[in-house]
């Protein structure tokens, strides 16, 4: 079941880390293979940042204890990032409203498109035909987003292909911060992402890629894990959480690469599908 929430400050669960396509089976179990999903709580509000098949684990998860309104983040909308989205339990239930905001298409929601791609002969039905209400915000990438109670998150546009949207979460004065997807550019790291994400107490940064893998990756929207690590050493972040992994990098492959990211940054790890990061609140 779900953790409680903590009354106040910070709460990260990952449902879904990895990048691009599911990998599935017994050497993929460890770091888990669900594309990215990740459960936000702000005391005790819940957000979910990117509806990938992980959101399927994660709506089974909340059950009937799902809240009558539940407010979903996109970076974008590549297939890994919205595929879960006609599979998330809540969303198979008439009393329940599922609010989707999107910042990375000029400002327009993501009605449309998501229209076109959950619908014959793609997909046979669509979000709207689904027992929930769907409701779709649309928004600028570099706004800050104003929830209905108050909430507010700030945005940053990111570097990929067709755009992205990075999220900051302040809460109880923690912060957490989601770049993902996003291409590194030269030089880095652009000062105003560093801004962005400067004394947050986790970033959680888009490391797909090996070195090596980018090389031949050039333009594909991706980043590797020592790019994050300059990021945080650049805005004076502590704790990075590697995420989007690729879909072909297994367990044995990843627990090496954890080494040495743990070598490089101390408060740096690859992150783990079912994993949980509390930070209570300092105020």
């Amino acid at each position: 079941m779900t953790s409680p929430a903590p009354q106040s400050g910070l709460e990260v669960k990952f449902w879904g880390v990895r990048g691009s396509i599911p990998a599935c089976g017994p050497r993929f179990e460890e770091y888990g293979g669900n594309t990215p999903c990740v459960e936000i709580r702000c005391g005790g509000r819940l957000v979910v940042v990117d509806a990938g098949t992980g959101l399927q684990a994660f709506g089974v998860d909340l059950a009937a204890n799902a809240p009558a309104e539940i407010d979903i983040v996109l970076s974008h909308l590549h297939l890994d990032h919205v595929g879960g989205l006609p599979f998330f339990r809540p969303a198979l239930m008439a009393d329940r409203l599922v609010r989707l905001h999107c910042g990375n298409l000029r400002g327009e929601t993501a009605e449309e498109a998501l229209d076109r791609l959950f619908s014959p002969p793609l997909f046979p039905v669509s979000l709207g035909q689904l027992p929930s209400a769907f409701e779709h915000v649309g928004f600028k990438a570099g706004d800050t987003l104003r929830l209905g109670d108050g909430l507010a998150i700030r945005t940053i546009p990111l570097n990929h292909p067709g755009g992205a949207t990075g999220y900051r979460f302040d809460h109880g004065g923690r912060a957490v911060c989601y770049i993902s997807d996003i291409e590194h550019e030269e030089p880095w790291p652009p000062p105003d992402l560093a801004g962005f994400v400067r004394g947050a107490d986790l970033v959680i940064y888009d490391g797909m890629f090996s070195e090596t893998e980018y090389l031949r990756c050039r333009g594909w929207g991706h980043s590797t894990w020592e790019k994050g690590v300059a990021l945080c050493d650049a805005a004076g972040v502590q704790a990075l959480a590697i995420f989007h992994l690729h879909p072909q990098h297994d367990d044995a492959y990843l627990r090496k690469v954890d080494a040495e990211i743990k070598v490089r940054m101390p408060g740096g790890f690859l992150a783990r599908e079912g994993q949980v990061i509390l930070f209570p609140a300092v105020e």
